[in-house]
This record gives structure tokens, C-alpha cells and sequence, in this order.
């Protein structure tokens, strides 16, 4: 691995990268309308991630500017200590080394990933899905543009243009140091890598994420959450899948009919427990089992539960460990729900659409991770460091 860049020098880079996607943003337009057009798959959530766009291109740029102006993650100081014989021991944070990530359709990972692993220090490899490879190819020509200008080394970010049986041997048996894989996709790439791996790997899992409406919900909040988490960006991790209603509900027919009637209105396939399908439009579920599935469609399932326990039991028992919110104007019961759910963000009268790097201040994310080692959520800039004892002595030995 080439020596650690200054500071200085990384943010250089992010600049000039930001710059370069201005100037080059119509020839990234045009790669990515080669890609959608080639795109056959009838996978909406995919071919929605695929697509680049002005406003996407935004994105892109504030994750640039927000990693430029953010804090060196290295050299942090987390632990000191004076041994009696006075050698000086201290543990400071420091890159990973090499990380390689493989992800499906999405051409902003190539900025927002390759950002975030270059300014925290780390090699990237960066192995697209073919769907994406035109646009992916021109941002990768961008930023090896962006390290030669400022005298940096282009094999800080490598793409590897590998079909699946490469990819394969290269999990198995890497042709160079990988120290860290993060699969970053649907469930089939996420168990094939974990399959294959020769190395440690984050799973930036599913999601299947579930809003429980409390008895003293606000029925117009429960309202607005339900609608924005499902209908907002159906293809996203953070998109709502399962809804549960405490039978207790004060006017619980009256909301169950109104939800329907906006669910159906936003074009969502709706079903429903025995409770729930014997409302019009709702289809009863035929299996225990799609409790399990995330769906990235306009499709949900809603049901209903007789306490906050159960609740709780039951979105520990389904879902994907990714975001859980509950509705509820009591702060104690927020608590005891925020506390007891095994996931990796929890809200409370909120959206889950927030589980992300960019609205959680970290300037973006490499991943959100459903693991609970290295890193539980989304995997920031100050997130991709491992960390080192540094130990200074004077001739001490034991």
C-alpha cells in the first residue's frame, strides 16, 4: 500500500474530484442513459438506484464537500497510559488498509464509498454491478484524474471489472492485500460474498423495517410517517415494509380505513393478518414467512398487536435488525420501545427514511451495516479506521 497521504493532500483531491463532476457531469448523463438503456431487468428498486440524474449529481457533490471540510478521522488519540517502567503507551485511530466493496446498480457509491475509504486513509476497490458499468466507469476515470493532479497515486481507487466467476476467485484468493469486504446489495450477493470471503466482512444487510403505532399514537403523525417511509424512495434500505397497530387504538377502524385509502392512493399493494384483511383492498398474507421480506416495491403488510411487548417480540423475531420506529406521544413508552428493539436505528415519531450517513451528519456513508462488529448502522467517514498501540520507550525491556 502506497504511504498515508496528508491531510492536506486528501482534501486536495476531494476538491478537484468535485470540480471534475461539474465539468464532466452531460458525459456522466450520457454513460448512465447507455446504462438504463440497456437495463432490461423489470426490478424498479434497481433500475431506480441505477439512475443518475441532476439532482443525483448534487448528491454527489455535497458528499464531496462535506468530506472535504470534515475532520481527519486518523491519528485521534483514544486511550493513554504511563507504565511504571515509563514507557509511553497510547492507541490512536488508523486506516484499515485496503477495502473492497461490492455493490449492485448504484453509480454514487463510486463517489460516496471511494470518498470516504480515500479521505479515512484506505485503499478502495470498487467492484460494480455490470448494469452500472458505463457510468461507473467515467466517475473512476474522474477521480484518477483528480489523484494525478495533485500528485497522488491512481491505485487509491481501483475499479475491478470482474464478471462473477473473477469475482469468485478473487474472494477466494486475492491477487492483492484486501483487509476488509463490504458487500453492499440484495440478500443473494451479501450471502455470496459471505460465502466466498477470505477476509472479514461487514454486511450491509436488509432491511424490512417496521413502524408500531402506539394506543396513544398522534393518528395524523402516524399518518404522514406511514406514507413518507413507504412511498418516498421505494428502492431505499431505510423504506418502511411492515406496520403493527396496538389493538387498543382509540378510532382504530376509522384510521385503519383512512391508511388504506392513502396507501391504495400512492399505489401500494397492501396485505394484511387475519385482523387487517378483513378490511376492502387488504389481501389476506398466505405465509408466516413474508413477515421476513423486504419487499423495495409498493407493497406492505400491516397487522395487529395486543400490547407493546408483542410488538417488540415480533419486529425482533422479523425484521433485518436495520430501522424500527414507534409512534407514540408517551416519552416512557419510546424508551422502553428504543431501548428493546435489536436494531441498528431506532426512532421515535419519526421517519426510518433518516437511516443514512448524509442526514446523520456523516457526510455520507460506505454502507449501513446490520452487523454489530466493526460498526452498527451507517458506516461514516470516522467509522472506516481500525486503530493502533503506539509505544514509546527509551530501552525498557521485560
Amino acid at each position: 500500500m502506497s504511504l498515508i497521504l496528508d491531510i492536506e493532500k486528501r482534501n486536495a483531491v476531494l476538491a478537484t474530484m468535485a470540480d471534475l463532476l461539474k465539468q464532466e457531469d452531460e458525459t456522466l448523463l450520457s454513460a448512465n442513459a447507455k446504462d438504463m438503456a440497456s437495463f432490461a431487468d423489470g426490478d424498479i428498486a434497481m433500475r431506480d438506484r441505477l439512475k443518475v440524474n441532476d439532482a443525483k449529481i448534487g448528491e454527489m457533490l455535497l458528499s464531496l464537500k462535506q468530506l472535504e471540510e470534515s475532520d481527519d478521522p486518523l491519528g485521534i488519540e483514544r486511550y493513554r497510559f504511563t507504565h511504571e517502567n515509563g514507557m509511553q503507551v497510547s492507541n490512536k485511530t488508523a486506516p484499515f488498509g485496503t477495502v473492497l466493496i461490492i455493490y449492485e446498480s448504484r453509480p454514487d457509491v463510486t463517489i460516496e464509498a471511494a470518498g470516504i475509504a480515500f479521505k479515512s486513509g484506505n485503499r478502495i476497490l470498487l467492484k460494480g454491478g455490470k448494469e452500472s458499468l458505463n457510468s461507473n466507469l467515467v466517475l473512476v476515470d474522474l477521480w484518477h484524474k483528480s489523484l494525478r493532479q495533485n500528485g497522488a497515486d491512481t491505485n487509491w481507487v481501483e475499479y475491478l471489472q470482474f464478471d462473477r466467476t473473477q469475482t469468485q476467485a478473487f474472494l477466494e484468493n486475492p491477487t492483492q492485500n484486501v483487509d476488509l469486504i463490504v458487500p453492499r446489495g440484495g440478500e443473494r450477493l451479501i450471502a455470496f460474498v459471505k460465502q466466498h470471503a477470505s477476509c472479514p466482512v461487514i454486511v450491509s444487510g436488509r432491511g424490512n423495517n417496521f413502524v408500531y403505532i402506539h394506543k396513544d399514537a398522534d393518528l395524523d403523525m402516524a399518518m404522514d410517517i406511514i406514507i413518507n417511509a413507504k412511498t418516498t424512495k421505494i428502492s431505499a434500505c431505510n423504506a418502511l415494509d411492515k406496520v403493527l397497530i396496538n389493538n387498543e387504538l382509540p378510532n382504530k377502524e376509522a384510521f385503519i380505513k383512512q391508511l388504506l385509502a392513502a396507501l391504495r392512493k400512492n399505489n401500494v399493494e397492501i396485505l394484511g393478518d387475519d385482523h387487517l384483511a378483513q378490511f376492502e383492498g387488504v389481501s389476506k398474507i398466505e405465509n408466516e414467512s413474508i413477515w421476513h421480506e423486504e419487499f423495495l416495491d409498493y407493497k406492505i403488510v400491516l397487522g395487529e398487536v395486543p400490547h407493546l411487548e408483542e410488538g417488540i417480540i415480533k419486529i425482533n423475531r422479523y425484521s433485518g435488525g436495520h430501522s424500527a420506529s414507534i409512534i407514540t406521544q408517551s416519552n416512557e413508552v419510546a424508551e422502553i420501545f428504543m431501548n428493546s428493539v435489536d436494531s441498528a436505528a431506532v426512532y421515535h415519531n419519526a421517519s426510518t427514511r433518516f437511516t443514512d450517513g448524509g442526514q446523520f451528519g456523516l457526510g455520507g456513508e460506505l454502507a449501513i451495516s446490520t452487523d454489530k462488529l466493526h460498526q452498527r448502522g451507517p458506516i461514516g467517514l470516522q467509522h472506516l479506521v481500525s486503530n493502533k498501540w503506539y509505544v514509546r520507550g527509551n530501552g525498557q525491556i521485560r
